[in-house]
């Protein structure tokens, strides 16, 4: 759990959430910004009767948590300080910089849509409002993130109503959100936090069961973890650490109901997850693995050579455990853990410590280190302005483009095309290029003559064939495209076409 609500924070406990030592500067800078969010807020309380400043400061720890870089955990103290305060963004600006003053912005545009009168406008522009500050600066998805979850673990002390509203709200678009940046550890507990808010009798029946197979299992797993970590390190395999769990409560609430409620279905309850040092020696783990336990046939999954869209790396291997038991293992390195943790955090991760995995990659990688960082943010920044001025299609392709689960499919030639689930053959095509979806005119989905409406699965190879003679798409694609790229690329076709036929 990355923030209890029974504790009383303090500043010391935020500067030692981080994972590893501030330089001296950087603290000084989260003590300052504490010391005036301290004073702003002094007088406000919460719903549950405490000083506000607990907010700011748990918000502040989760950020810290994640690994997100001294200047965030800032924006993250003072992110109410111009709403709810005298304090104007003006001078944080002149006492903290335009860096952390533009974050700020972006979480203060948001908050003063509270105003509005018509509920679902609200919500929808809302949203729009969120994106665009993500858009901006991906950081600021982090603060309000780290904002949502606190006020999660308080929802109890609002009226039930408005609890059923945030939760089904975070459910709907922060836990994607989370999602999709990758961050493992947030988007579990708010998972976990809304399930037992909108369907409290399914959380009882199932913290139920899991509570029973915790109790069942204590000592295996602590027998599991021994046995992994001799067996590995007697043929000189560098092992950082190793660990079991059983699923997390939602994730396990979703597998047990896609299996009937059947827990013996249910093949990775319990989960094993073991950190080298480098990629070889990933593999290396997993023939050593294969060799000891059997594995149960199609569950490999190498998430290293075809990571998962949001950026994970892992290796999962499913096999008949010690004692004939079915577990999953998780074999990574200790860089693609902090990703799978922490997202796109992990790669700020570090960034102004004083050491850190980063000062042993060559200047190259820490470009690419970088360049990772805002290729989210790139995406949405496109994302949005095909889509401006048009609430509907902004609402609906938020579902599909950003909030949807995405699969990964290839070109004949072996490149990456990343796509919305349920997204057609056409959306592929629009995907690699415009002028290669206007000229569509059939596919093949591994080496098979397909519809133009056919879906796409993860790792197929589509295969467009094109017609430079065609007149362009048909209008008859918008009923079964997906992806608002697709539409709208549809959509600016037919309507020049108009145009030049007036």
């Amino acid at each position: 759990m990355l923030i209890n609500e029974e504790d009383t924070l303090t500043i010391e406990d935020v500067l030692k959430a981080f994972p590893t030592k501030l330089k001296s500067s950087n603290q000084k800078l989260i003590i300052k910004a504490f010391a005036l969010a301290s004073e702003a807020h002094k007088g406000q309380k919460r719903a549950n009767g405490v000083p506000y400043i607990q907010h700011c400061l748990a918000a502040a720890k989760i950020l810290a948590s994640v690994g997100m870089d001294a200047r965030t955990v800032v924006g993250g103290l003072l992110h109410d300080v111009p709403e709810d305060t005298d304090i104007t963004l003006q001078e944080i600006e002149k006492e903290f910089g335009q860096d952390i003053a533009f974050m700020i912005e972006g979480i203060t545009k948001l908050g003063k849509m509270k105003l509005q009168v018509d509920v679902q406008e609200a919500k929808l522009e809302n949203w729009r409002r969120m994106f665009l500050a993500m858009a901006e600066d991906i950081r600021t998805a982090y603060i309000k993130l780290a904002d949502r979850l606190h006020n999660m673990h308080t929802l109890k002390y609002l009226r039930p109503e408005k609890q059923r509203r945030i939760a089904n709200e975070t459910m709907e678009i922060y836990v994607p959100i989370a999602n999709r940046l990758g961050i493992g550890k947030i988007k579990s507990e708010l998972s976990e936090l809304c399930f037992m808010y909108l369907k409290p009798e399914e959380y009882k029946k199932t913290k139920e069961i899991r509570d029973r197979i915790v109790r069942k299992n204590e000592t295996y797993i602590d027998s599991v973890i021994n046995l992994l970590n001799k067996d590995l390190t007697s043929k000189h395999i560098k092992i950082l650490s190793v660990s079991g769990r059983i699923k997390d409560l939602y994730s396990f609430h979703n597998k047990l109901k896609k299996h009937g409620g059947n827990v013996s279905r249910v093949f990775d309850t319990l989960a094993f997850r073991i950190i080298v040092t480098d990629e070889a020696s990933c593999y290396r783990v997993l023939g050593e693995i294969h060799k000891q336990y059997t594995p149960l046939p199609g569950r490999i999954k190498d998430y290293i050579a075809l990571p998962k869209p949001n950026g994970y790396k892992s290796i999962h291997t499913i096999v008949f455990g010690p004692e004939g038991t079915v577990i999953e293992i998780q074999i990574r390195t200790q860089e693609m853990h902090n990703e799978a943790e922490n997202g796109i955090a992990s790669h700020w991760l570090y960034k102004e410590t004083s050491h850190g995995w980063r000062q042993y990659l060559s200047p190259k990688r820490q470009e690419e280190e970088d360049r990772k960082q805002v290729e989210w943010a790139r995406k949405l920044r496109d994302w949005q302005k095909d889509l401006e001025g048009n609430p509907d299609e902004f609402l609906e392709g938020l579902r599909v483009d950003f909030l949807k689960n995405h699969i990964f499919a290839f070109t004949p030639n072996g490149d990456i095309i990343e796509l919305a689930e349920g997204s057609s053959v056409v959306d592929f095509a629009y995907a690699i290029h415009t002028e290669i979806g206007n000229t569509t005119v059939g596919a093949k989905i591994d080496g098979i003559m397909s519809s133009l409406d056919s879906i796409v699965k993860n790792g197929s190879v589509v295969e467009i064939l094109t017609d430079k003679n065609r007149k362009g798409p048909s209008i008859d694609w918008l009923k079964f495209v997906k992806t608002s790229h697709a539409k709208t690329s549809i959509r600016k076709y037919i309507k020049s076409l108009e145009n030049t036929q007036n």
